[in-house]
């Protein structure tokens, strides 16, 4: 009897696979129109704020109010794109300096960070940010752009996320380092920001994106996922760092990878 069972569970399979298979070919059109029309969104909007962005990225005591601006258009870039958030907060945020860590399976990840985190923050982003046209602005003065592949440069970043910390600026940052091509499975977390937070003695708040996964991934691969939804994010209570030292990262590491893994675990 074994065997006719498993040649069924096998047929099941085999034309589960083809209707999924099926579906894909048969939504692609869709997916493409609402990529082509997030990108239209994304880059019209960009171009019709480049003066502003520039005007107020000219020198550091514009920043925050280059912050403010930037939160504007990301909530306009979340709700035109179809993809508002829905904030579930398990904690308050504490007084900042804090280092926010979250998760990164698309780039909408970037945009709604700014939904979520009210007050002004600088990001920690990738080097080749800096290569992209009119976006690498953000990263050419205000942000922090660091170079994971040249462990001096990499370190004077982390000297200028330090003293962003020292003047009362919180961080956010993805301690991933990159979209992993298997989210919402998370890459395995580098100790960049968890150093910084003890060296600092400032707390980590964790965030998990749940969705962004889902909605949008890699613009520039033809079957990619992209569709419009509700984009739940989790605020989970601060966990603070004071008192540790450069024996307790790697515990600190663990501990925030399994806060922000949690909801994807269970969703």
């Amino acid at each position: 009897m074994t065997e006719p069972v498993e040649n069924e569970r096998g047929r099941v399979r085999d034309g589960e696979s083809r209707r999924n298979a099926l579906a894909r070919v048969l939504f692609l059109p869709f997916r493409w129109l609402y990529k082509l029309w997030f990108v239209l969104v994304f880059f019209s909007s960009l171009v019709l704020l480049y003066i502003p962005f520039r005007i107020l990225l000219y020198t550091p005591q514009r920043y925050v109010k280059a912050f403010r601006l930037k939160r504007v258009w990301a909530r306009y870039l979340a709700y035109a794109g179809g993809v508002p958030p829905r904030i579930i907060r398990r904690a308050a945020l504490p007084e900042p300096p804090y280092v926010v860590c979250s998760n990164h399976g698309s780039y909408l990840d970037i945009i709604q960070m700014y939904n979520v985190i009210p007050r002004y923050f600088l990001f920690i982003g990738k080097y080749e940010l800096l290569k992209w046209p009119l976006f690498n602005m953000f990263f050419k003065g205000m942000n922090i752009a660091v170079n994971r592949g040249d462990r001096g440069e990499a370190a004077k970043a982390f000297r200028k996320a330090a003293q962003a910390i020292d003047r009362g600026t919180s961080i956010a940052i993805f301690p991933e380092g990159t979209i992993p091509a298997y989210a919402p499975r998370m890459k395995p977390f580098k100790d960049g920001a968890f150093k910084l937070a003890v060296e600092k003695q400032v707390p980590i708040v964790p965030v998990t994106f749940i969705d962004h996964w889902r909605y949008f991934g890699e613009p520039m691969e033809l079957f990619s996922r992209a569709r419009p939804g509700i984009a739940r994010v989790v605020i989970h209570d601060p966990i603070a760092t004071t008192g540790l030292t450069d024996a307790d990262v790697i515990s600190l590491r663990r501990r925030v990878y399994e806060v922000i893994e949690g909801p994807l675990m269970e969703d």
